[in-house]
């Protein structure tokens, strides 16, 4: 008898049939969300901010075909693990929130350190940090987690079938697409980090901008994928695919992808100016940095009045923030799984006034005695994407997913196509010494196994009276929630318009190095402000990359979608 005909039978053969789909690992039917009542029609119109066209025209095509903004959101990701591949992926992992029937949700498909890691896995034989071994080739390699996300998300609150979601991607891989020039920049790029350690070119090699690309192996993934669900990946041929290409090189095995499990965590919740923030809570440190740098500038109002939008006196104020976030950041955020984070405590009002009432409002205060605040005795550059969906009947998803370096380590699984993280670097190889990003961690973020590295990626949402009216995101490393938050802030306290509020320049501030203010090509700190910048103490350094924000701004029920253009995000409205 098969499962589709004991389904359609008495009460015992349905539990039956579940048992039988649990051990077979898969079965194609609709998903229960699919079986609520009919929603009501809340905006005009679906919006989609997606970071390239082909992702985009993904979500729109499952929009049409009456996919909600879960089953848009996956088709999005799994098409940009083709078409976007310097971040795009199924090999790294990220974090989504969701506002699906008036209810927030944060799903955490974080990568994990495998079975095998240990705290001085990149520390030589003196204790000193080995260059380039978090960051390059099979040890820097966490256990993916983006397609177990995925598969989570659609079958909880997707209303079309799995397949019906992975087709752009499987066309895309199949019969291919055309890279752009910025594409083939940062493949470029990436050639000369990975210096030919890894078998990056056998795979990447020879596509070339303006000429059709295709990937035969990695359509081959994605197909079993969307035939056998997420199995095929953590415990099927994928799965030995990458443990086999593994074997003798880095530390993830067969048993590390069969253990790996994406987890529902509680958002960080917060209320501000009269809205309702969603945020990302730990292993990400972008929703408690986030929601601190909203309330502090708040608790500050007296000392913004009338002071212009990055203006010297803006910067600095802002920077005198951020020395505070990053401080807490360093020392209490990690994965809740393995530390107890006090993120009450963190985001408390009191707390957070005590901490404004500590900035200096005319000069940088000294970086040594900017101190965590709670006391000490408490135990992603452009190379991550984001995307925002908004469906008209008011579910909204806000993802962020990640590599974390270009192309992550340069290693492709042998086979596949697949493209494998470099995410152990953001663990703390050594407490006190710095990442890529140039930020500092305690032990609060040491790697241990089966662990989830510290984040800075913010997935948020904002609401107001229960529905939904900011959708936002970024890659950016540690600029990921400075860019957000001056974002919001320019959105609604100096009530910019969306594409107005992206496009604004943004710098960033982290505590270290002491007192530098970085700035970005796209719209540099020179001339008069930068000179009073640095009369003020402060050092500028330039850096190439702040932020690809993705958004979406509801006004009035219609949503209005905006794509950063510092990259080659496209935006749609589907009535």
């Amino acid at each position: 008898m098969s499962i589709s005909s004991i389904a359609k039978g008495t009460v015992t053969s349905i539990a039956l049939a579940a048992a039988l789909v649990v051990a077979s690992g898969f079965v194609e039917t609709s998903p229960a969300y699919a079986k609520t009542a009919t929603q009501q029609p809340v905006f005009s119109a679906s919006a989609i901010a997606a970071a390239d066209q082909y992702s985009a025209n993904a979500a729109q095509q499952i929009l049409d075909e009456g996919g909600n903004a879960v089953d848009a959101a996956v088709a999005i990701a799994f098409t940009l693990a083709v078409t976007y591949p310097e971040a795009g992926n199924i090999g790294g992992g990220g974090f989504m929130t969701l506002y699906v029937n008036g209810k927030p949700y944060f799903l955490d498909y974080r990568e994990r350190a495998p079975l095998a890691a240990t705290k001085n896995m990149y520390l030589d034989d003196k204790g000193e940090v080995v260059k380039g071994k978090s960051l390059v080739g099979y040890a820097a390699v966490g256990v993916p987690g983006t397609v177990e996300g995925m598969w989570q998300a659609q079958r909880r609150f997707g209303k079309l079938k799995w397949k019906q979601v992975l087709a752009p991607a499987i066309h895309y891989a199949t019969d291919g697409f055309t890279p752009d020039d910025q594409l083939i920049q940062r493949r470029n790029d990436s050639q000369k980090d990975f210096g030919g350690t890894t078998n990056f070119d056998t795979y990447f090699g020879s596509m070339k901008s303006g000429v059709n690309f295709k990937q035969p192996e990695l359509a081959a993934v994605l197909t079993r994928i969307a035939d056998n669900g997420e199995s095929d990946f953590y415990r099927g041929k994928t799965a030995d695919l990458i443990a086999a290409s593994m074997r003798g090189h880095g530390l993830i095995t067969k048993q590390d992808l069969e253990l790996y499990k994406a987890v529902w965590r509680q958002p960080v919740e917060a209320d501000w100016n009269g809205y309702h923030v969603i945020t990302a809570p730990p292993p990400s440190s972008g929703g408690v940095g986030l929601v601190q740098l909203l309330k502090m500038k708040a608790d500050l109002a007296d000392d913004f009045n009338n002071v212009p939008l990055n203006s010297v006196q803006y910067i600095h104020l802002i920077a005198e923030i951020e020395k505070r976030v990053f401080a807490d950041r360093a020392q209490y955020l990690g994965d809740p799984d393995f530390y107890k984070v006090p993120v009450a405590q963190l985001i408390d009002d009191a707390y957070l006034h005590k901490r404004a009432a500590e900035v200096n409002p005319n000069t940088p205060s000294d970086t040594k005695s900017v101190q965590p605040g709670l006391g000490t005795s408490m135990p992603e550059k452009a190379e991550t994407t984001h995307f925002s969906v908004v469906d008209k009947w008011g579910n909204a998803v806000s993802n962020t997913y990640t590599l974390n370096g270009y192309f992550g380590s340069g290693v492709v699984v042998d086979g596949t196509g697949i493209v494998l993280n470099d995410e152990m670097d953001d663990f703390s190889t050594k407490p006190g010494v710095a990442n890529q990003f140039g930020v500092v961690g305690s032990d609060a973020n040491a790697i241990e196994p089966k662990k989830r590295p510290l984040s800075s990626m913010t997935p948020t949402i904002l609401t107001k009276d229960g529905k939904v009216s900011l959708v936002i995101g970024t890659p950016g490393g540690s600029r990921i929630f400075t860019s957000i938050f001056q974002v919001i802030n320019n959105v609604y306290d100096f009530h910019m318009p969306l594409a107005d509020a992206v496009a604004a320049m943004r710098f960033h501030h982290q505590l270290l190095p002491p007192n530098t203010i970085f700035w970005e090509p796209y719209k540099p700190i020179t001339g008069e402000l930068a000179q009073q910048l640095e009369a003020k103490g402060y050092k500028l350094e330039g850096q190439d990359f702040n932020g690809d924000i993705q958004a979406i701004k509801i006004d009035a029920d219609a949503p209005h979608a905006v794509a950063d253009p510092r990259g080659r995000g496209v935006v749609r409205l589907i009535p």
